[in-house]
């Protein structure tokens, strides 16, 4: 996992909590829908709401025919929206560099937020915003009353709350709608490093470079996905934290295994 995963610099690993609304745009109506209704399917598996049609969408699918051009005009018109400047909110601007300026079919940049787990409530300052009367420095830090954590456990996790996949149709090549939908589920509801090299698995992840290598969503990323969304992250240390992750992950693959239908001659 953690050859895949990109995590916010010091943060543990972030996933959509509770509700995510998907929209695309760009695309002929029938195509976008076939999109959002396969992206918000996989999404509902995993035990979040995907709001109401007419929702306005948190993770939004952009078509193009130049990926390299709109990155670029994206960044410069709303770097902003892409590095609110929050502690940990995103992967770093090496990274967001990297959005801008590597070519590929598909690219995409999540912002995540440090809550408190048990209220929701932020648990990192945005620069600029405050409260009572903006006169001392305590005005600028949330406030997060304690009642769970230990110094082996935390109650503060991280939520993505707004993400953009960049898809250029010039360059999907062979691979089908389905593919294409199974790829963009999977860098939409997971942190996942854009480097990485994912070779040593059986995932959609690989469906570029090899386009006959997984028709869908492989039960690797089944498992990577129900692991993910299943695991409490309430461990202080990040590396415990991903260390608990990774075990929800395995625990994932049997169950998936077990009930997976069993052949006879």
């Amino acid at each position: 996992m953690s050859e895949v995963a990109a995590p916010n610099r010091g943060r543990g690993i972030a996933r959509w909590d509770r509700s995510v609304c998907v929209g695309a745009v760009n695309l002929r109506r029938e195509a976008a829908q076939y999109l959002v209704d396969r992206v918000s399917t996989v999404a509902e598996d995993l035990g979040l709401n995907t709001g109401d049609p007419g929702c306005t969408p948190n993770l939004l699918i952009v078509a193009t025919t130049d990926g390299d051009a709109f990155a670029q005009e994206l960044v410069e018109r709303r770097r902003r929206a892409l590095r609110m400047g929050g502690s940990g909110m995103d992967r770093g601007a090496a990274a967001l560099r990297d959005f801008q300026e590597t070519s590929r079919p598909v690219r995409w940049w999540q912002v995540s937020m440090p809550v408190d787990s048990e209220t929701g409530q932020r648990a990192v300052r945005i620069p600029g915003e405050c409260t009572n009367d903006c006169s001392g420095p305590m005005d600028y830090a949330p406030v997060i009353n304690v009642s769970s954590a230990s110094r082996l456990t935390t109650q503060i996790v991280d939520n993505i709350f707004r993400a953009i996949i960049v898809v250029d149709i010039s360059k999907t090549g062979a691979i089908n709608s389905l593919q294409l939908a199974d790829y963009i589920t999977m860098v939409s509801l997971a942190q996942i490093d854009p480097t990485a090299d994912t070779s040593a698995y059986a995932s959609i992840l690989n469906v570029f470079d090899d386009p006959g290598s997984a028709p869908h969503l492989t039960e690797w990323d089944k498992a990577y996905l129900h692991g993910l969304y299943g695991a409490e992250r309430t461990r202080q240390n990040v590396r415990a934290s991903k260390s608990e992750i990774q075990s929800s992950i395995r625990r994932a693959h049997a169950r998936l295994a077990d009930e997976a239908p069993t052949t006879t001659d």
